[in-house]
């Protein structure tokens, strides 16, 4: 039967989605068209679809309310090929800029908005430049996996870190290699991740560090998108990696260059352990409808 979907179509640093609401979690979308939405050629265009649905009426809500009663809304996010991702670190951001624009929940300054998600409740509040987020503990996933990618000479080791969702991230020479690596096609990850991973190529900055902030260059390959112009998490274990690299004396502020413009990275001691966050800004560009069977 087809029917009409009410959609917004919004994006974190290039980063974009098409965001719908379905409060009563009636209207979950198959991945055909999932995928079909989000072709850049037949469809609206997009690395992901988020849904906007009540963590009560989702399977993988209860585990969100258990965590914090008050995560309310939970965010359904499928990538690009209609797969399922654990979390998105720009997606959050412009799904908690839509509730907002929506009417489905308010953020004062200084608040914070509990958003349930696979990988967990995550914390959002606004900042200068539009919202921040606590994406919670990091862990590294241990090993040197190598990493092969076309138009890069030799394989590369990588460090494995997980922020939620699953990262190799690899350091680069250059601006110049960074600029050569064709992310149209998939990196080859040795030995491969069972769930597979997102691979970040960064190049740290000369100097690495100005005035405490630490400074990085990124492109990245999304498990399941390929190319975008942000990978928000991607973004976080960038400079998790970089900072492991580094050594004790590098900074807990990091500042990282992508495509699609600059994402703000803090490291921070809670009772649990270090958190990460990320900040950055959330827009929402354009409204609209689609006939779908």
């Amino acid at each position: 039967m087809a029917f009409t979907l009410q959609f917004t179509k919004g994006h974190g640093t290039g980063n974009d989605f098409v965001l719908y609401a379905d409060p009563d979690g009636t209207m979950p979308l198959t991945a055909e068209q999932i995928t079909a939405i989000c072709d850049r050629h037949f469809g609206v265009g997009a690395d992901g679809v988020i849904r906007a649905v009540r963590s009560a009426n989702l399977d993988a809500g209860a585990a969100a309310l258990a965590e914090d009663e008050n995560a309310e809304w939970f965010m359904d996010y499928h990538n690009a090929d209609g797969s399922i991702a654990e979390m998105c670190g720009n997606g959050i951001r412009v799904f908690v800029r839509y509730l907002l624009d929506q009417g489905l929940a308010t953020l004062e300054s200084g608040d914070t908005l509990p958003i349930g998600t696979r990988a967990g409740v995550r914390d959002v509040q606004k900042s200068t430049n539009g919202f921040q987020v606590d994406l919670g503990r990091w862990k590294l996933d241990g090993g040197e996996p190598l990493v092969r990618a076309k138009e890069l000479k030799v394989a590369r080791p990588g460090l494995g870190i997980n922020v939620g969702n699953p990262h190799v991230v690899l350091a680069l020479a250059d601006e110049t290699e960074l600029a050569s690596a064709d992310l149209s096609y998939v990196p080859r990850i040795e030995p491969e991740p069972i769930d597979g991973a997102n691979v970040e190529f960064v190049v740290p900055h000369d100097p690495l560090v100005t005035d405490g902030v630490g400074r990085i260059t990124m492109r990245v390959h999304e498990r399941g998108s390929g190319e975008t112009l942000s990978c928000g998490t991607g973004v976080a274990a960038a400079a998790l990696a970089t900072r492991h690299w580094a050594g004790a004396a590098a900074p807990n502020q990091w500042r990282v260059d992508v495509p699609g413009g600059t994402l703000g990275v803090r490291m921070f001691a809670t009772q649990d352990g270090e958190h990460v966050g990320l900040s950055g800004p959330a827009e929402l560009v354009y409204v609209g409808t689609l006939e779908l069977g």
